[in-house]
């Protein structure tokens, strides 16, 4: 059972029956009274945010959270589904429980899936991907100073801001977290 004293980002503890994971924790000893710790955590169910205190010594449970790496197969309109590769299982979740997710994701792509009594609750994307731009305006130098960008369209429709050089058939490395261009990438 962690205590307040093991909180740090990315923890997943269990509070008020579901599972929550540790966005931010801030160890706080004020002047009078009882030292605390104040968190933002996001629920890995509903991706609802809250913010709480938690008293300096209080212990919380493990939520019993399991991480497998699977396979993404197909998308059925409102399902998309997953596949095991050690054993072949097959698990759906819903499309708006990968909302963030789903502008960065491919066929066959391998990401982690949160497991939460039984059930697939999340998708754990790779931190950086690379796409195809399928479509993007040719650049034209200007008076940029630092050099400028512009929209580029994905394989996956996703549209991310891109350097000026960046053309149609490039390769590149987006970041996941943040939906930004990182690198071209040589083919």
């Amino acid at each position: 059972m962690p205590s307040t004293s093991d909180f740090k980002k990315n923890l997943k503890i269990l509070h008020n029956d579901e599972p929550w994971i540790i966005l931010e924790a801030q160890h706080v000893k004020p002047g009078k009274g009882v030292a605390f710790v104040k968190t933002r955590m996001r629920n890995l169910i509903s991706g609802r945010v809250l913010e709480k205190n938690f008293r300096s010594g209080d212990s919380v449970e493990d939520p019993g959270v399991t991480d497998r790496e699977m396979q993404y197969l197909y998308n059925d309109g409102a399902t998309y589904h997953f596949m095991d590769n050690d054993n072949y299982d097959q698990v759906g979740i819903q499309a708006d429980a990968l909302e963030d997710t789903i502008p960065y994701l491919i066929d066959n792509m391998v990401v982690g899936i949160l497991f939460w009594n039984g059930r697939a609750i999340s998708v754990n994307m790779p931190n950086h991907v690379v796409l195809e731009v399928t479509q993007t305006d040719p650049g034209v130098k200007g008076d940029t100073a630092s050099g400028g960008s512009k929209p580029a369209t994905l394989q996956t429709g996703a549209t991310v801001n891109v350097p000026l050089y960046i053309k149609e058939g490039d390769s590149i490395r987006v970041d996941t977290r943040t939906s930004s261009f990182v690198e071209r990438v040589n083919s």
